[in-house]
């Protein structure tokens, strides 16, 4: 019975510590958005969701204990925003960067036709095909042009309702096996 009251009890000091906390990071993560922008949040790349998901945690662990001090979780948000910052600086300026850090987006289908060999090397199966499928609202074979395993780790199904339809060359620039997405759609 001692544990759970030690596990469901609280003080209002404990409370008063995490209304302020809480206030102080909510803050602090605000100010810092504003300066850092839209991206803040964004899951363009795999480095953007890594920082987000660190910022969460620095988040959650200054706010519900006393370590660590809320002095080292606003440090820690500043580090973490000013990197995020910094990595996209460096990959606009530097393309190779950008190769390093990100992921490159594959096609693991075009039309009906599964690319295998991509699919794997997005590490997926066909059910999580199926289930991006009916996410995004895609009823037959017939409707899918194409389905990209993004660079976040997210599926961009294109689809239309009939196949006059045709995807724009810039949309696949940069996606790993664009070129059989042309080779099918010119044969």
């Amino acid at each position: 019975m001692k544990m759970l009251s030690e596990w469901t009890a609280t003080g209002w000091e404990q409370i008063t510590l995490i209304a302020l906390s809480a206030s102080a990071m909510y803050i602090t993560v605000i100010l810092l958005t504003r300066l850092a922008g839209v991206r803040s949040f964004s899951k363009m790349s795999g480095f953007d969701f890594a920082v987000t998901v660190a910022i969460g945690s620095v988040l959650g662990s200054v706010i519900l204990s006393k370590n660590p001090p809320l002095a080292h979780g606003i440090a820690a948000l500043v580090f973490l925003f000013g990197l995020q910052i910094g990595m996209a600086v460096l990959r606009s300026r530097f393309p190779r960067l950008q190769l390093l850090a990100d992921n490159e987006p594959r096609l693991v289908m075009i039309g009906d036709q599964i690319q295998h060999d991509q699919l794997r090397k997005a590490k997926m199966t066909e059910d999580d095909l199926w289930a991006k499928l009916r996410e995004a609202n895609a009823f037959h074979f017939s409707q899918v042009l194409a389905v990209i395993a993004e660079t976040t780790g997210d599926v961009s199904v294109l689809h239309a309702t009939d196949h006059k339809h045709d995807i724009q060359p810039e949309l696949l620039k940069g996606v790993i096996g664009a070129d059989r997405y042309r080779t099918n759609r010119s044969s």
